[in-house]
């Protein structure tokens, strides 16, 4: 009896499934945002609304849930109805809370299944200009003359910031103190005050910062420079190579999610994305604009996992919890 049951179910499942996908979507959709309303990356999500709306018919909307390294709004998504009403922007901070928290329950790649990249943005090493340096070179010889002057900032433990950083002292053969903070980007008022010296952050955040000679820029941790502050060096070619790190994000959608609406959602993602005026706001803030296939997105995913599960190893790096 129990496999007659089963197996009228998944007859079910064959003819229900492709129906739904046909009539998707017929109500909002909901992108659980991890980030605060305003913030860069919440900015990348919600310049997506408008065009998705007119694409698929229903209202888009962003629903920001931050916190705790952007694992709350992970959680958020990963427990909600895989039904392709509610999406997730994942960022590398999601792909790192996946090497650091030993009870995850929203893996990338596993719980919340990737659809494509949106965005992504090397970061850029600044320093408060009270600093005796203006490049990569001096700042080296001054760490190692004298490292209890240098402090770098970071987002806190398992965050890109502190990776960086790692990765900067190991890649130079230098000292820093670190200086943890609640969140990237809430180091801002002690970097502009002089209260820190050194830090890792998004291009569109620091390049008024540059202009008005507030920080120096002292190279982009990304293999070509960044179109809206050009004259700032790579970190490989101020003479620090191998330290690259990149804020990304994209869209995720719970573990069994139907194949049709994920496919779906990539296409009129693509779209949007592709639009001359997506391109040119994106450019305007120094991103790359993603718009991979799932199954590349999920590649990048994997990659970025392995790459900072290695800098976490050599750095010892551990989260309590």
């Amino acid at each position: 009896m129990k496999s007659v049951i089963q197996f009228f179910l998944a007859i079910c499942c064959v003819v229900i499934m492709p129906a739904f996908a046909d009539n998707y979507p017929s109500k909002m959709i909901r992108i659980v945002e991890p980030a605060g309303p305003g913030s860069a990356v919440d900015n990348a999500a919600r310049d997506l609304t408008q065009g998705m709306t007119d694409l698929l018919g229903q209202q888009v909307i962003i629903d920001n849930k931050p916190g705790a390294n952007s694992a709350i709004g992970a959680n958020e998504v990963a427990r909600a109805p895989a039904d392709g009403y509610t999406l997730f922007h994942g960022n590398v901070n999601n792909a790192l809370n996946d090497l650091l928290l030993k009870n995850n329950c929203c893996k990338l790649g596993d719980a919340l299944i990737p659809v494509t990249r949106v965005v992504s943005a090397p970061l850029v090493m600044v320093v408060h200009p009270s600093l005796p340096v203006n490049n990569v070179k001096e700042f080296i010889a001054l760490a190692k003359a004298d490292p209890k002057k240098i402090t770098n900032a970071s987002g806190g433990a398992g965050s890109i910031t502190q990776l960086l950083g790692e990765l900067t002292k190991v890649k130079a053969g230098i000292s820093m103190t670190e200086i943890p903070y609640k969140a990237i980007g809430a180091e801002m008022p002690d970097l502009l005050g002089g209260h820190v010296m050194v830090a890792y952050l998004n291009p569109v955040v620091i390049a008024q910062h540059i202009k008005s000679g507030k920080l120096k820029a002292l190279g982009v941790a990304g293999n070509k420079r960044i179109s809206i502050m050009p004259d700032v060096p790579t970190l490989a070619e101020a003479g620090l190579p191998g330290v690259e790190g990149a804020g990304w994000n994209g869209i995720f959608v719970p573990k069994g999610t139907p194949d049709a609406v994920i496919t779906r959602l990539f296409a009129e993602l693509n779209k949007v994305m592709n639009t001359r005026t997506y391109k040119d706001k994106a450019a305007s803030y120094g991103y790359d604009v993603g718009s991979e296939s799932p199954a590349q997105f999920g590649q990048f995913v994997k990659g970025e996992v392995a790459k900072w599960g290695q800098v976490i190893k050599d750095a010892n790096i551990k989260i309590e919890n």
